[in-house]
């Protein structure tokens, strides 16, 4: 065997190894900021592949599910406790979720609370689409219903008349006095009995403190519904024609003692 021909390779190898290994100190990164905005120009391929998509996504979005005679907003000056798109929000959790819940379970809600801030755009005088209801609830919220005591929704009832704000409710009809102090709170016409357990239905968010709703929290007889509160308004919207809520006094101050 020819050794100096192994030999050779081995030592180049051994050499090599033997080398200190060379770091690089980078001390200066440069970078170009390029804005997206409609100068870019657009990749006619990804154009054409997407453009059925979108055009499939948007005639769902406009198709025209139901009317609203008026206009109807969120806005503080369209009512202080109550206003008609509040009471519209939470009649649609209730009408939506209560057959969901009832399927499941063999209850009933007995009464439901959202909040004002949910609310986000008003629903216009005219034609109601899918895309009204994105507008109206951007979020991903969706319905649930907590078990809770008696002496829970009391904590619930002060919460509403210390927050001083339109947060919708539906089968809970609530009075104050001048002094924000409740005067009545009842549920399904009944007062609260402080021993009796009832099922509220609210939003996920709600649950888990959103709003400074912590009386929800304190219970873990949860029941998630898997039914986002946007799709709820889009079922409610295809059932009926023509939608027309009102301020009906279920969150009224009275001067009354």
């Amino acid at each position: 065997m020819n050794y100096k021909r192994l030999l050779i390779p081995l030592l180049v190898l051994f050499s090599l190894s033997c080398k200190e290994p060379v770091v690089v100190f980078v001390d200066k990164i440069e970078g170009k900021r390029i804005p997206i905005s409609d100068s870019l120009d657009n990749d006619s391929a990804i154009e054409a592949y997407i453009e059925p998509y979108r055009t499939h996504i948007n005639k769902d979005l406009d198709s025209v599910l139901a009317y609203a005679v008026d206009t109807y907003s969120p806005r503080p000056e369209e009512g202080e406790l109550e206003t008609a798109i509040g009471n519209l929000m939470a009649d649609v959790a209730f009408i939506q979720a209560n057959p969901v819940f009832k399927k499941r379970t063999g209850k009933t809600v007995d009464m439901v609370l959202l909040n004002h801030g949910g609310i986000r755009a008003p629903i216009s005088k005219g034609n109601i689409s899918a895309r009204v209801a994105y507008s109206v609830m951007p979020f991903d919220n969706s319905l649930v219903v907590v078990d809770l005591k008696g002496d829970q929704v009391n904590e619930l009832v002060e919460y509403l008349a210390k927050s001083q704000r339109a947060n919708p409710i539906a089968k809970l009809k609530l009075k104050l006095d001048e002094e924000n102090e409740v005067v009545s709170a009842l549920i399904n016409g009944e007062p609260i009995d402080p021993e009796k357990n009832y099922f509220v239905a609210t939003y996920d968010y709600l649950y888990n403190g959103g709003g400074n709703m912590t009386f929800f929290k304190t219970n873990d007889s949860l029941y998630e519904l898997d039914y986002k509160m946007r799709n709820a308004m889009i079922d409610y919207f295809k059932k009926v024609d023509t939608i027309k809520p009102t301020k009906d006094g279920r969150f009224i101050k009275t001067l009354e003692q």
